[in-house]
């Protein structure tokens, strides 16, 4: 009997938040902000059905996500032979999904998706910028703040604007049109800005000069222990400024003792690089699993 999958909507976040907070391990993939704003750019689409949010991903190919839910109220065998007696290919499923499939429904391949590991941090390491190995971050971060007549705001609806307008500058530098993740990315940006009044639980800062956004963040808060980073966008010509918005953000939002999750870098080296150098003290593990 195959899933029925609907459109992923606005007024379903509170609902399916009571379902997230079930499942014992919660990636940056599936927060609703995540979900909802990436949903016309992958096709995306759930199904609510034996408890669990099962959610499937029809471009650039159709593949399913993991379901979310209690996984340890759920007898895999038989959810499988009923909703997957033909098969199924599952990507972002978090280590600990991964292994249970593996110990309790048998015929599970399994590979690790290295470029969709979530970076963890430790906030207070964010924050403080201790040690030799922040050296070079305290260091730019030191020469925005003396650089530059600059104030810090929270990111809200009165600022969206200028929040894009940033945004489209900073698409022009990247020259968006010529990269389809960039343009995918800049979409789902201004989606979620221009209807950030609607969103439950997101947050965000910005750092202003002379009136105008040079830097913002937008995040939100994964369970009662992780605040995930969605977007940081900063303006080039003020040196320090990723560093600057990336440790501001963090203090002004005052809870130093939780787990920061930057998301995943997607193979991509120069972002692996960068994530790299904020030194993660561990990943979130996700893998690609075959029924």
């Amino acid at each position: 009997m195959p899933l029925t999958f609907e459109p992923i909507r606005v007024h379903q976040q509170e609902a399916y938040a009571e379902v997230l907070a079930r499942s014992p391990q919660l990636p940056s993939d599936y927060s609703f902000i995540n979900l909802w704003a990436w949903a016309d750019e992958y096709g995306l689409m759930w199904a609510w059905e034996n408890g669990l949010v099962w959610i499937q991903q029809t471009f650039p190919e159709p593949v399913y996500w993991a379901p979310v839910g209690d996984w340890y109220g759920v007898g895999w065998p038989e959810m499988f032979s009923v909703h997957f007696s033909g098969g199924a290919v599952f990507t972002r499923v978090p280590e600990k999904l991964a292994e249970l499939w593996k110990e309790r429904a048998g015929r599970i391949g399994s590979e690790p998706l290295r470029g969709h590991w979530d970076y963890l941090y430790a906030g207070s390491d964010l924050i403080t910028l201790k040690g030799n190995r922040y050296h070079k971050k305290k260091n730019l971060l030191k020469q925005f703040q003396t650089g530059y007549p600059y104030r810090y705001a929270p990111l809200g609806p009165d600022m969206t604007e200028k929040a894009l307008a940033l945004q489209t500058d900073w698409c022009t530098w990247r020259d968006c049109e010529a990269s389809d993740m960039l343009s995918a990315e800049n979409r789902v940006i201004e989606k979620v800005l221009k209807n950030w009044s609607r969103l439950k639980g997101i947050t965000g800062g910005a750092l202003l000069v002379d009136d105008a956004i040079v830097a913002y963040t937008v995040a939100e808060m994964l369970g009662h222990d992780t605040l995930v980073i969605h977007f940081e966008k900063g303006n080039p010509d003020f040196k320090g400024v990723y560093q600057a918005i990336n440790q501001m953000f963090l203090e002004h939002f005052g809870k130093p003792d939780i787990w920061i999750n930057r998301e995943q870098d997607l193979d991509d080296e120069g972002l692996r690089k960068a994530k790299l150098s904020y030194h993660p003290v561990d990943f979130l593990r996700k893998f690609r699993c075959v029924v």
